[in-house]
């Protein structure tokens, strides 16, 4: 289930019949840079309402992100106290200490759905839905979080969300008899369906900006230098500046994109000589970046551009799936994620923990640097890491390692710790959280999984 540029549900595929007229009208409201085959909607500026094809300013989007990293963390290190600027933070959350005032450090919520149910799959086959999950050749979960708001707010942009990895799913049982999908997926589109993750990042920009036949071998700013031109020449200064550097972090991105797209040229070529797909093959012979520090920022710096761009509003990325079979040797951890996470007190694990949190801190200071109005692209989203499990020693899922960062347009208070541990089981439901996320996102629900109220004091 992985490289795929787009898969829709059947209702999504009936909508979208309609969707390139209404895609092409917002477009049009909207001040972007038009060129061949592509159309860059521009990040705020404070010249653009002038030249903007319509003269009413829309509020800023608000944007949904999740990451997601298998097996748990280090709970010695995974510690929060505190409100605002007195916030105390432990050693693995301690790099989010220039952002505290900007996240939510959340202990105690659980999914109680796949509590009793046996390990790694059976702990993450509705982590962002909380349904009831099957056993045996029937896959069957529920619709998550993510895709219910694509499902609602997905016609506003061209694309309607971004499903992302940086580690091929696998296939197959666990010996607990549940699928091995649901080790794989986070996002699902429906019930009996994950949404295809994409682990090659060329791919993931190519959908991004509709990049396809001659056009792959031509830059998207060449495309769109003339336009961009004509602009500079109507702006403020401070604006052009702004405009420069936003096409300079975009051709950024497209080189280390286009290196990718050799790397996975060249994995297809040796994998058709040997007669079998280059997916199937290990890292880096697949053409997946053979260092895991560039995949995971790549794929965080395409989310920043779509968020930025409103190329899409919402977006998940898997880290590191659940049963992870990445090794870090960057990390001087000999062992690979999974084995390490059953020692997960070690000082290795706590490495491996901390590098895929600074994901999070990476894609949420670049959205912080990204000005909207008086505040950020992150002032107006909301991304949230978590993991499966809290304790990977002891598969341990009654609680949940969580972080949120962003306000969500002001509609999300920040700056705080919010434990639920010692609530009882139905104050702390991460469906309850995801029935809060949602009302913000203007996405009203009754009922989500096994929760029917929203979470208190979020």
């Amino acid at each position: 289930m992985s490289g795929s540029r787009v898969q829709l549900s059947p209702l999504r595929k009936a909508a979208r019949v309609n969707k390139s007229s209404r895609s092409a009208s917002r477009i049009s409201r909207r001040t972007v840079l038009r060129g061949a085959g592509v159309a860059m909607a521009l990040p705020w500026m404070e010249s653009l309402p002038a030249f903007a094809d319509t003269k009413t300013p829309a509020p800023f989007p608000k944007r949904f992100g999740v990451l997601f990293m298998g097996t748990g963390i280090n709970e010695d290190h995974w510690t929060a106290e505190g409100q605002g600027a007195a916030m105390k933070l432990g050693k693995t959350l301690a790099q989010l200490e220039p952002l505290k005032q900007k996240i939510n450090v959340i202990d105690g919520l659980f999914v109680k759905a796949l509590t009793g149910q046996g390990i790694h799959p059976a702990q993450t086959g509705s982590l962002l839905s909380g349904a009831k999950i099957s056993k045996g050749a029937i896959i069957h979960s529920g619709i998550s979080v993510d895709q219910q708001i694509a499902n609602a707010l997905g016609d506003a942009t061209p694309q309607s969300s971004m499903v992302l990895s940086c580690e091929q799913p696998m296939t197959g049982y666990h010996e607990s008899n549940f699928s091995l999908a649901y080790s794989s997926h986070i996002s699902w589109q429906s019930p009996d369906s994950p949404v295809p993750v994409e682990v090659y990042p060329s791919l993931a920009w190519d959908t991004l900006f509709e990049n396809r036949g001659s056009q792959l071998n031509i830059s998207i700013l060449d495309r769109v230098k003339d336009r961009a031109q004509a602009l500079t020449k109507k702006i403020s200064s401070t604006d052009k500046q702004k405009l420069d550097e936003y096409l300079t972090s975009v051709r950024e991105v497209e080189t280390r994109v286009d290196r990718q797209r050799k790397g996975k040229s060249a994995a297809e070529d040796a994998a058709k000589a040997l007669n079998r797909p280059a997916l199937t093959m290990d890292r880096p012979a697949n053409g997946l970046p053979e260092d895991q520090r560039e995949h995971a920022k790549l794929m965080c710096d395409i989310i920043a551009i779509a968020f930025q761009t409103d190329k899409t509003r919402v977006a998940s990325l898997v880290l590191a799936r659940d049963l992870s079979a990445m090794y870090y040797p960057f990390l001087n951890v000999k062992d690979g994620h999974h084995a390490a996470s059953h020692d997960n007190l070690s000082a290795g694990y706590e490495r491996i923990a901390s590098f895929h949190l600074s994901q999070l801190t990476y894609l949420a200071t670049k959205l912080d640097s990204m000005k909207e109005g008086d505040g950020t692209v992150l002032d107006n989203s909301c991304l949230m890491f978590l993991s499966n499990m809290w304790a990977g020693r002891k598969h341990d899922n009654r609680r949940l390692p969580v972080v949120l960062a962003g306000g969500l347009g002001g509609t999300l208070e920040t700056g705080r710790t919010l434990n639920y541990l010692n609530e009882s089981d139905d104050k702390r439901k991460m469906c309850s959280l995801y029935l809060g996320i949602m009302d913000r996102m203007g996405v009203k629900m009754n009922q989500f999984g096994d929760a029917d109220t929203r979470l208190e004091r979020l």
